[in-house]
């Protein structure tokens, strides 16, 4: 099968599109923890961040300037986290590039924590070779 059949974000509910651009969107998560998380994706599937081409940097700034504004009006979160997942490894579940867009809040429960939280956990420390 291609990507462009198995690919969630390749074949996308218009109910899920929250801006548009040109070649990127903003998304609502599927699964979203944090009221008004999304993602902006490319509409041609790119695996990673890495494959994006310049227009679809440019437009992807100009979708989170767009999201902040829009999150800003409708929630007024306290904060943000803004990040990429790139490979399994890396945390990547969906291979198509995604930039995830989270409102955070004072009143969350891990409020304060940001996306490197885990990764600086001395349970995540490396083995020694």
């Amino acid at each position: 099968m291609s990507p462009l059949t198995t690919c969630p974000f390749c074949a996308l509910n218009p109910d899920e599109i929250v801006l548009e651009g040109q070649r990127c969107l903003l998304i609502k998560t599927r699964d979203p923890v944090l009221l008004g998380s999304g993602m902006i994706v490319p509409r041609a599937h790119r695996e990673t961040v890495f494959d994006l081409t310049p227009d679809e940097w440019s437009e992807t700034y100009a979708l989170l300037q767009q999201a902040r504004a829009l999150l800003d009006e409708r929630y007024q979160p306290d904060g943000y986290n803004i990040g990429w997942n790139s490979g399994a490894v890396g945390g990547q579940e969906v291979f198509h590039a995604h930039l995830h867009v989270i409102p955070r809040f004072q009143d969350e429960p891990l409020a304060g924590k940001g996306i490197r939280y885990a990764l600086k956990q001395p349970t995540n420390r490396r083995p020694r070779r």
